[in-house]
């Protein structure tokens, strides 16, 4: 496999990124709100590459000390080859560093492999909220990392 590098989420990327984005997702971010998150001063948006091809995406915020992954996606044919760990453990490096002590997300309960990877990245669950999401209709697991 060709080296992956992750950098910075650029206008120039959200194209490719909004089409994993309709590939992943039921309810998929429009490239307006990507557009919006790159431009946030609270957000953090990085992009996986392999050799010049976006294969993966992740967006985060901080605000105070409390960190949110907003959204995390790989390509179908990169996922389950590290791609997206290495995107979380990338935006936790940089979430610490901006002095965030505490991250949450939210994940689909049916979603096993993301609640996998989160947990291997040292998240918890920490609750439900039913129905949070819609078509199909389903419940959130809330889960959360202490950083230290």
């Amino acid at each position: 496999m060709t080296q992956i590098t992750i950098s910075k989420m650029t206008v120039s990327d959200i194209p490719e990124v909004a089409a994993i984005e309709r590939e992943s997702f039921s309810t998929p971010w429009t490239e307006a709100s990507f557009f919006s998150e790159i431009n946030s001063p609270a957000s953090i948006c990085r992009v996986a590459l392999s050799g010049d091809s976006l294969i993966g995406y992740i967006c985060a915020s901080c605000i105070l000390d409390e960190g949110h992954i907003l959204n995390l996606a790989v390509r179908p044919d990169y996922r389950r080859k590290g791609i997206g760990r290495r995107l979380v453990l990338s935006v936790l490096k940089e979430l610490r560093t901006c002095g965030c002590k505490k991250i949450f997300l939210e994940v689909r309960a049916s979603n096993t492999d993301a609640i996998k990877l989160y947990e291997s990245a040292g998240f918890r669950m920490l609750g439900l909220m039913r129905g949070y999401y819609f078509l199909p209709k389903e419940d959130a697991v809330i889960m959360g990392l202490q950083l230290h």
